[in-house]
Parts: C-alpha cells; sequence; structure tokens
C-alpha cells in the first residue's frame, strides 16, 4: 500500500443555496488537506487542488480531452463547439472565431457597453437600493451579450432560467433530465434564429459565422447550433458571477471602494485581483488513457475536476492568497483558463468588468450590505451568487 493513498472524499461541485464564500473557503481547505483526491458522487471522479498540477492539466488536451466538462455527466450526448472539441478541431474553430473575440473589437464596443451601462447605474442610483445581482449583474452583461447575438433582450429572464437548469440546479434524480430538456429549449431558440439569419443576414456573431467553412466546406447548422448554445451559456453566466463576487468584496471593504471611486485608474488592476481572488469555473476533464499524474493512478475514462479557484488561491503560487491586493504584482492568475482553451471572451469580459467598476462608483461611490441582510451562492460548473442587497444614500 502506498505511503500517501490518494483519499476518497464525499464531495461535490454543485450545491444549492448556501452562504456566500462558502464554495471558495471549502476548495481552499481542501487543498490544503489533499494535493488531490478521488470523489464518490456520481459515478465518481478525481479533483486536483494545486496550481502547478491544475496548470498542468489544462495544457495538455491531449492527455486530458475536453470531449466531457461536467465532472456527473461523463457521456453528454452533446458537443458544444469550441469547447468540447480537441485539437486540431479545435484550433481549425479558434482560428475561425478569434476575430470577432480581439482586444480591438472590445474596445470598438466600449462606448456602446458605457452607455449602456451608465444608464442602468442612473436608474438604480435614484432608488437607493438593489440586489445587485438581479437588478445590474444579471442585467448589463447579459443584454450587452444577447444583443451581440442578435437575441431578443425581451426574453431575457426566460434565457436566465434555462441556464440556471443547465449549470446551477443541484442534483436530483430528475437533474440530468431537467438539465437536457433546458438545453433542449435553447437549441430550439437557436435552430429558429440560424434560419432567420440565412434568410436575411444581420450584423451579429450568428450572421458572421454563417460564412465559416471548415476543411473547405460551409459550416452546417448543427455545428452554428453548437457554438451558439456555448456562447449562450457562457455569456448569460461568467461576467454576472464575476461582478457580483467583485461587489460583495467591495461592499464589505471600504477602503478598497474608495480607492476604487477617487481613482478609476486603478481598476483594470483592482478587476484582475478580484477575477483571481474569486475565480468562478469549474470545468472537467476525461482522460484519454491510463496514467498516474500527480500521484492519481488515473485510467482512461475517469473524469477529473479542475477548479479554477483552487489554483487561483493556491500559496504555493500567490502570496497571501486569500488577501486582495490591488497592487499584486505579479498576478499571472488563470481565472480565464490556461491551455488552448483559454476564455475567447476574456477581452470583452474586462471590458464589462472595467467599465461597470467605473461607471457604478462615479455614480453610486459608497454603499454597503445593509445589517443582517443574508448573501447566498450556488455552485455547479460556475460558482455565482444569489442575491446581493446593497443600500447607498
Amino acid at each position: 500500500m502506498p505511503e500517501n493513498p490518494i483519499p476518497t472524499i464525499d464531495f461535490t461541485p454543485v450545491s444549492g443555496e448556501q452562504a456566500a464564500g462558502t464554495s471558495h473557503a471549502n476548495l481552499d481547505e481542501l487543498r490544503e488537506r489533499h494535493a488531490a483526491f478521488r470523489s464518490d458522487a456520481g459515478q465518481g471522479f478525481w479533483v486536483l487542488t494545486r496550481h502547478d498540477a491544475i496548470l498542468a492539466a489544462y495544457q495538455d488536451p491531449e492527455l486530458f480531452s475536453s470531449r466531457a466538462i461536467t465532472v456527473l455527466d461523463a457521456d453528454p450526448p452533446y458537443q458544444w463547439i469550441p469547447v468540447m472539441l480537441d485539437p486540431p478541431e479545435h484550433t481549425t474553430w479558434r482560428r475561425l472565431l478569434r476575430p470577432l473575440f480581439t482586444p480591438a473589437r472590445a474596445t470598438a464596443m466600449s462606448d456602446q457597453i458605457r452607455r449602456r451601462c451608465a444608464r442602468l447605474v442612473d436608474e438604480l442610483a435614484e432608488r437607493g437600493s438593489c440586489d445587485f445581482v438581479t437588478d445590474f449583474a444579471r442585467v448589463f452583461p447579459t443584454t450587452i451579450f444577447l444583443e451581440t447575438m442578435g437575441l431578443p433582450t425581451e426574453r431575457l429572464q426566460e434565457f436566465l432560467g434555462w441556464e440556471y437548469t443547465i449549470l446551477h440546479q443541484p442534483p436530483s434524480p430528475q437533474w440530468l433530465d431537467a438539465r437536457r430538456a433546458a438545453m433542449g429549449e435553447v437549441a430550439a431558440c437557436f435552430t429558429e434564429l440560424i434560419a432567420e439569419r440565412r434568410r436575411a443576414p444581420q450584423d451579429d456573431i450568428v450572421s458572421a459565422a454563417l460564412d465559416f467553412e471548415i476543411d473547405g466546406r460551409p459550416v452546417t447548422d448543427q455545428e452554428l447550433l453548437s457554438l451558439c448554445v456555448l456562447l449562450f451559456l457562457a455569456g448569460l453566466d461568467t461576467v454576472t458571477a464575476a461582478l457580483s463576487y467583485s461587489f460583495w468584496h467591495l461592499a464589505r471593504h471600504d477602503a478598497d471602494r474608495a480607492r476604487i471611486a477617487a481613482d478609476p485608474g486603478v481598476v483594470p488592476a483592482a478587476v484582475e485581483e478580484l477575477l483571481r481572488a474569486h475565480s468562478l469555473v469549474l470545468p472537467g476533464r476525461k482522460v484519454t488513457r491510463d496514467v498516474e499524474f500527480h500521484g492519481c493512478p488515473m485510467k482512461a475514462g475517469d473524469m477529473v475536476l479542475l477548479p479554477i479557484s483552487s489554483a487561483t488561491r493556491d500559496p504555493r503560487a500567490f502570496p497571501d492568497p486569500q488577501a486582495v491586493d490591488f497592487d499584486r504584482s505579479p498576478n499571472k492568475h488563470i481565472a480565464f483558463g490556461a491551455g488552448p482553451h483559454r476564455c475567447l471572451g476574456s477581452h470583452l469580459a474586462r471590458q464589462e468588468l472595467q467599465i461597470a467598476l467605473q461607471e457604478w462608483h462615479a455614480r453610486i461611490p459608497d454603499y454597503r450590505i445593509p445589517d443582517g441582510a443574508p448573501v447566498t451562492e450556488h455552485s455547479g460548473q460556475v460558482i455565482g451568487l444569489d442575491t446581493l442587497p446593497l443600500t447607498w444614500t
């Protein structure tokens, strides 16, 4: 028997409502107890907890395949493009998509994003209070995303309901069925949109993708659909969660909040540090062959959880990692992932986060969480806040 056997722990990345910060704290505790462990949830999966192992796994797509990205669903009947493709197919799609997500394109959208943000904050400022998650974090970035995709913004709440079921609904005997049913609704929505854009293209991502070619042939409707579903889920969730945790921190830390209000120039660095401290995504990978990886005897077909927050809060990589320090340097976090699957939308996400912090604090520089008000979160493929009540004068 090995000297330090890999333990088996009752752990699932999916949870219902719990106190804000619970998921990050639990992962921090597990990382300091175990470099890796085996979970017996579902059909069982490995969990890597430390920065070096997680980074190495992301950088080895030949060993850690993205054909399955949810550790509780090892054989999904769907394939989101490009996130569930491995090289070389993934490389081809990234090359096609990259021009739609460049820094220059994000910068070109900045005036539109800033106007929408300022208008929303102006409306909220007069109220003196809000639930930040419901009234701002879900509305601002997701509306921008829906416009870029060509989706009707008036259906936002319907889209958010599907997104919650797919990414966040707690496990139950009906969980996979409900998840797949919601994905069917999303697929039907995009099937209709693709048909409309083939008849009458517009200035949006779906219309641009109609001209894609793969190995000299036109992209198929099924491939477009898989791409749209992935962009939909990513666009409706991650910036919302990042905004929510950023403002949860700022509402509880007067000095950091005052610094942003007094010096908007610190916002880019603040965004990077807030992303590091509250990384959100809990991706899975599927092992392609038998291997011992960082002490884990993995078998072909095993699922592996690679929690990004466990890497970005690892004291072996970041000194005093639980402290939010806007002057942290260097700050080479992997909040947007690493390796070939690093987030394509990172430039747009940074733009939205920076504008939100600037415009909000220009209008509402001093705010707090009301005494005794609950702040809750959930976790799934993405960790996110359910509610964040704020008040100001």
